[in-house]
């Protein structure tokens, strides 16, 4: 959940800042060797390939901290927050994909990294593969989970995230409706907000807010990621050698990384990715078969889906995108349910000919699925554009009245899924909307500029 700030070392490093900055950061890097003994690897991709973790760092922050942001208990040994990080060959994409922490997982033949006692291969939850054997349990379990052959290893944990939020001044994060979880204390009402450290650590960490749990947790996670790469790329971060250097030196703190990730890979990525945006991101989770996978000894365990999971990181390997890459509309309206997943009917309460096609044509132009025929109400002329819909779909029936500013809206029990359209003299035109969590395409994927705020 704080590895969005280790992601941003690949951003914060394309800033035209100078080698002698770079090479001055470089040395508070903390250094691990996560590929030592390791053999029968996948083969290598085009592109890069960085695994990103987040760990427990809660030993590190202060007893008020603690209390405030609901950071009770001991700090773990182990992994919280999972990515596959892929910088595609050309450096104009980078395609960033969240593995659950309870994915089930057959750890390989190792030695314990706490123990030294040896180990033979055996299931267990992905989070446990950092507990049992560090580092490099963690990519070689990866590595044969993925078959993707990892190039990098960046690991964050608290106390780094938190400040370097706070370095780039707050990163805005927008809800289409009300977020409260008691467990992290995140109390967020409708609208938008400029988050501190501490009230994102509390963004990224909640998994209470609705019946998705972790998965739901993942997709903040990713759009709190668009955020700050947005954050990053607009407020002159990596232009400004004096913010860049003091975002760059809070971030590297306390981030541990492969011996081979250094100056002349961050002046690459410099050089490579100098217009980097939301857009050039993509983000998505692991597609999943199985949420409540048991195993014995183990508990329940989230499944891969066998032929999606392998067809998503297959193009990984062939370095092709996995988000649907479509043009933002810039001046939409954030609602709470995607277009995509709404049914209408349009009817035409007028004598002008031919309003109900453009009704159509402008909502099917944003996103909703209509019918595509739309027909005529044969009574006397209606002045106000009107809604009607069932009660059971009233989060779907608000996302459309955004889109028909000034309509009405009026309940009817038992009309079912489909909402219809009664279009008016009034009808002026449809407004642009979109929904907080878009259509996600195949894999579940997202460009970064559909998950910022508008």
């Amino acid at each position: 959940m704080r590895v969005v700030t280790s992601l941003s070392v690949l951003v914060l490093g394309v800033g035209g800042i100078g080698h002698a900055v770079v090479t001055s950061l470089d040395t508070g890097i903390e250094r691990v060797d996560p590929f030592r003994d390791m053999k029968n690897r996948p083969g290598d991709t085009n592109g890069m390939n960085i695994l990103v973790v987040g760990t427990d760092g809660r030993d590190k922050i202060t007893p008020a901290e603690k209390k405030k942001y609901r950071l009770g208990g001991t700090a773990c040994n182990c992994t919280d927050t999972i990515m596959l990080v892929h910088l595609s060959e050309d450096r104009e994409r980078a395609s960033v994909v969240s593995l659950p922490r309870d994915s089930y997982a057959e750890i390989p033949e190792h030695i314990d990294a706490t123990t030294g006692k040896h180990h033979k291969a055996h299931p267990v939850k992905l989070n446990a593969a950092y507990a049992e054997g560090g580092p490099a349990l963690t990519v070689r379990t990866v590595e044969h989970m993925t078959k993707v052959k990892i190039d990098h290893y960046l690991e964050i944990d608290f106390t780094s995230f938190m400040k370097t939020v706070d370095a780039v001044g707050g990163v805005e994060i927008c809800t289409a409706r009300p977020m409260k979880d008691s467990y992290t204390g995140l109390d967020l009402p409708v609208g938008t907000h400029k988050l501190d450290g501490g009230q994102a650590l509390q963004y990224v960490r909640s998994r209470h807010i609705d019946g998705a749990a972790d998965l739901g947790r993942m997709q903040r996670q990713q759009r709190f990621l668009a955020a700050l790469v947005h954050r990053a790329t607009s407020s002159g971060v990596l232009l400004n050698p004096v913010k860049f250097r003091r975002v760059t030196s809070t971030m590297l703190a306390s981030v541990r990384a492969d011996k081979g990730f250094g100056t002349e890979q961050m002046l690459a990525l410099r050089r490579a990715m100098r217009t980097f945006t939301p857009a050039s991101s993509e983000f998505t989770s692991v597609p999943v078969g199985d949420v409540s996978h048991p195993v014995k000894g183990i508990g329940s365990t989230v499944k891969w889906h066998p032929a999606k999971s392998k067809k998503l990181f297959q193009l990984l390997r062939d370095d092709r995108p996995l988000a649907p890459h479509r043009p933002r509309r810039h001046s939409s309206t954030l609602v709470d349910v995607s277009p995509q997943q709404i049914l209408v009917q349009v009817y035409n309460g007028t004598l002008i000919n031919g309003l109900g096609d453009r009704v159509d044509t402008a909502l099917r132009g944003t996103g909703f699925r209509t019918t595509q025929a739309p027909r005529n109400t044969g009574g006397g002329e209606v002045r106000r554009t009107y809604v009607t819909y069932d009660p059971r779909w009233d989060r779907s029936a608000k996302s459309l009245r955004a889109a028909l500013p000034g309509c009405e809206l009026r309940a009817v029990k038992n009309q079912g899924p489909t909402l219809r359209v009664v279009a008016g003299t009034d009808f002026k035109g449809v407004t642009p909307v979109r929904a907080e969590d878009p259509y996600r395409g195949e894999f579940g994927a997202v460009t970064g500029d559909q998950v910022v705020c508008p």
